[in-house]
């Protein structure tokens, strides 16, 4: 499960902001989690809590914003939602490989004080 390797590092992150910040809480993590990145979001979930135990962020919130999966049709010129690499679009039906987003992984914001 990559996923605690993954919210080790967020935690490690939002801790860091905290001290450069002159905080001593981090009271909320969101992350951008693409729905395409390979990533399980309850996964993340169930590691954060555990991984925050005994730390400035024992008790802070997760949040996940789910970025949903888009292609691009360069024929129509136009972004249309999709659920793997190769889609094809709904409009003009011309096969698209060219993702636009859903791979996204990202620290977001961490709130402190």
């Amino acid at each position: 499960m990559h996923e605690v390797g993954i919210i080790q590092n967020a935690v490690a992150m939002a801790l860091q902001t905290a001290r450069e910040s002159g905080a001593i809480r981090v009271h909320r993590v969101r992350l951008r989690v693409g729905t395409m990145s390979g990533v399980v979001p309850d996964a993340l979930r169930f590691a954060f809590d555990l991984v925050c135990q005994g730390t400035a962020a024992e008790g802070a919130e997760l949040e996940i914003e789910e970025v949903p999966a888009a292609c691009w049709c360069a024929a129509c010129a136009a972004e249309f939602v999709c659920e793997d690499y190769i889609n094809e679009c709904p409009r003009c039906h011309a096969v698209s490989g060219e993702l636009r987003r859903g791979r996204e992984l990202e620290l977001a914001t961490v709130e402190v004080s």
